[in-house]
């Protein structure tokens, strides 16, 4: 591979960690494989030497992914970024693992055709299908399993399989895909994925509703989605975060707990029809306006905001790192579990913003931690934990989108039980050597 296999320290330490508090930990050596034959060879060459491999994409990781804690290979994908195959027919399309989400659609931008799925951060397409990311359209679009038909994965012993296919529906055989989505790549290096794509909406809007309560916010989503509005987004923020968003982003967004709304239809008559059912059901539960954002650049500024929301609450405490944390809760217990984690916040003392993807039931935390604090970090691990417990006790689980990695393992058992069995023993079926990712997601 020539200068594409290196060892120097600067590149070891680049794959080191993700955007998460953990201890960073530098592979042995990092490759950047250009096809998916190479990192077959790759592959097989640990292999035989039992040595552990680290999947890397953007490094944009939130539970600690990519830290090489058993030392290896970082396998750095980024450099496998084409397009290989697009059907505007079909509405789907095959891209190699390191290419980007918004890459993406910067290159079906004249198809008429989108690629929904945005977690915030410029990921890569084979990094969101790992961790099973989603974002803030999923309400609508779903997540990378509803929207992953097939994959390319090579093997812990260096074999290369292909998953799924491109026909809407298969009752054939095993249902591998879903399988590799969601394994963070203790299974497998995923090389190639095919993903099905949706059409651009004719018509865009998008509203900012502040509410007199957390509560009424929380309760006006769990309206509007029981009532089946096809909402595209509804983003839910305290008033905690908004006010670092408005120092950062210079917005001036009113201090109260406040909801996101982007509205996507065949026509500016089918938004309004949906914005105005919104805003009337906002309006039973406390909305003290309806602000619409209508032009590209107002909706840009909007999203730019929400999307900005980690890196400016890391400005907002200079020298600490921040633990950005989530859970996902069914949508009608949203409220009370928002409700009984902000009480739980203010009886610590400890600030922690929130932000969530209110439409599916999945909120974040961000908490900003002093690591040479051991009083600090204790209490925000203690506050993390109950965090949990809260979602588990409503139905929920431990994590909505940010994955296992090693920073959720304490508590797969709570959440999986005897499941949690089954889960080793494909893991053993498949990576007899423990070498892919060892000690992520599976404790």
């Amino acid at each position: 591979m020539g200068d594409r296999l290196s060892t120097a320290a600067a590149v070891r330490e680049h794959h080191s960690h993700g955007e998460s508090w953990h201890d960073p930990a530098p592979p042995d050596a990092v490759a950047f494989p250009v096809s998916t034959a190479e990192v077959s060879a790759i592959v097989a060459c640990c292999a035989a030497h039992a040595t552990p491999i680290i999947p890397f994409g953007m490094g944009s990781s939130l539970e600690g992914h990519v830290h090489a804690y058993s030392g290896g290979v970082t396998i750095d994908l980024t450099r496998m970024a084409r397009l290989c195959r697009l059907s505007a027919e079909d509405m789907d399309v095959t891209v190699e693992a390191g290419l980007t989400h918004r890459a993406l659609n910067a290159q079906l931008k004249n198809t008429g055709l989108m690629f929904p799925v945005d977690p915030g951060a410029d990921a890569t397409i084979g990094g969101m299908a790992a961790t099973r990311a989603s974002g803030t359209t999923a309400v609508r679009y779903g997540t990378m399993r509803e929207n992953v038909l097939g994959l390319t994965v090579v093997l812990a012993d260096g074999r290369v399989i292909h998953t799924g296919g491109r026909a809407r529906k298969s009752s054939s055989g095993y249902d591998l895909t879903r399988l590799f989505v969601g394994s963070e790549g203790t299974l497998g290096v995923i090389t190639e994925v095919t993903l099905r794509l949706h059409g651009r909406p004719e018509s865009v809007a998008a509203a900012v509703c502040p509410f007199t309560s957390m509560e009424g916010a929380a309760r006006a989503v769990i309206t509007t989605i029981q009532l089946g509005i096809p909402v595209a987004r509804i983003e839910i923020i305290d008033e905690a975060q908004l006010a670092i968003v408005n120092r950062f982003s210079k917005t001036d967004f009113p201090l109260a707990p406040t909801l996101f709304f982007e509205f996507h239809g065949p026509s500016q008559a089918n938004v309004e029809e949906q914005a105005r059912m919104v805003e009337e059901i906002a309006g039973e539960h406390g909305a003290t306006g309806f602000r619409w954002t209508t032009t590209p650049e107002e909706r840009a500024t909007l999203w730019e905001a929400r999307h900005n929301v980690l890196y400016a609450t890391i400005a907002s405490r200079p020298g600490a790192k921040p633990w950005t944390t989530d859970i996902c809760v069914p949508i009608a217990h949203l409220a009370e579990c928002i409700v009984e984690t902000q009480a739980d916040l203010a009886a610590s003392g400890v600030v922690a913003p929130l932000v969530g993807h209110a439409g599916d039931g999945n909120f974040h935390l961000i908490f900003m931690v002093d690591l040479e604090d051991p009083s600090d970090l204790a209490r925000v691990k203690a506050l993390n934990g109950r965090l949990v417990e809260r979602a588990l006790r409503f139905g929920g689980t431990c994590t909505g989108e940010h994955g296992v990695g090693i920073g959720k393992l304490p508590y797969l058992e709570a959440e999986h039980g005897a499941s949690l069995d089954v889960m080793r023993t494909i893991k053993r079926a498949l990576d007899p050597q423990n070498i892919m990712n060892p000690g992520k997601l599976i404790p």
